[in-house]
């Protein structure tokens, strides 16, 4: 099997490499020879939509996910209103550059708010909303579990059973989630979820659980081997489960985006061809 074969599942989420522009980080995929990207919408409205579309077409990339949609646990209404309308814009995003599916990341608590599970209760409704106008535009909702540290600031589905609560009551092909494995990894739960799932699967992102953690939690992940998540075991649970798609690489880490793009995604497809690849 060729090199470039044995990456065609390998997708670069733009987050990796947080300094590179939507431009450079198309070309980047190239060279390395990847053929998906996971696209940040603030580095596409610096692009602008007409343009991403026009790269992406050139390059044959795909898209594998767009980050982010979500953020709807306000209690006000008119918050929770520019929320759908800036969830509506997400999904017309989406649908012009052709993503797999749109990342839901719910949203935190919202100031001086300490009921989780009326937050919880009111990303559901939100969710509920907004799937008439996903169908209407081709774009599968993704709802992502978060690591529990993140449950106060960002997301208040920590579980991957508590996201596939909130996608059952939809098709599979409308609503589903994107397992991340620095988020779910921890979760004894978690290969039964997997199983669970199956067809809603909409996105597989990896990277690992360093420590110790730093003083900005968000900035934990690490890249793939050098942390404590078990790829092998993960990807083969989620092979069984029937996911073929995209995987996408999704680091967030000072270190990783002060080194240079190009030679970020050479480690990054080696660890991917090592631990990652096998498996799945």
């Amino acid at each position: 099997m060729s090199g470039a074969s044995e990456l065609a599942r390998l997708s670069l989420n733009q987050r990796t490499t947080a300094s590179w522009t939507l431009r450079e980080a198309i070309d980047g995929c190239v060279a390395a020879g990847l053929s998906s990207i996971g696209v940040w919408r603030e580095q596409l409205a610096e692009a602008g939509v007409e343009n991403a579309v026009a790269w992406l077409a050139e390059a044959e990339l795909r898209v594998s996910t767009l980050c982010r949609g979500g953020f709807f646990t306000a209690s006000e209404s008119a918050a929770i209103e520019a929320a759908h309308l800036e969830n509506v814009r997400a999904l017309d995003e989406a649908a012009a550059i052709g993503a797999k599916t749109l990342c839901l990341v719910p949203g935190g608590l919202p100031a001086g708010d300490r009921d989780l599970r009326g937050a919880r209760r009111r990303a559901a409704e939100a969710i509920e909303r907004l799937v008439p106008y996903a169908k209407q535009v081709g774009v599968p909702l993704g709802i992502e579990p978060m690591n529990p540290i993140y449950a106060a600031d960002r997301g208040v589905v920590s579980t991957l059973g508590q996201a596939l609560d909130m996608a059952e009551p939809y098709a599979a092909d409308e609503v589903g989630i994107v397992l991340d494995t620095f988020h779910v990894w921890w979760d004894p739960d978690v290969e039964a979820q997997i199983a669970r799932a199956g067809e809603r699967i909409h996105s597989y992102q990896v990277c690992d659980w360093i420590t110790p953690l730093p003083a900005d939690t968000l900035l934990a992940r690490g890249m793939m081997g050098d942390g404590h998540i078990d790829f092998a075991t993960i990807g083969a649970w989620v092979r069984d489960a029937g996911y073929t798609g995209d995987i996408e690489v999704e680091i967030f880490n000072a270190d990783i985006w002060a080194a240079p793009g190009d030679e970020v995604l050479a480690t990054m497809s080696a660890r991917y061809l090592e631990l990652i690849q096998p498996y799945a």
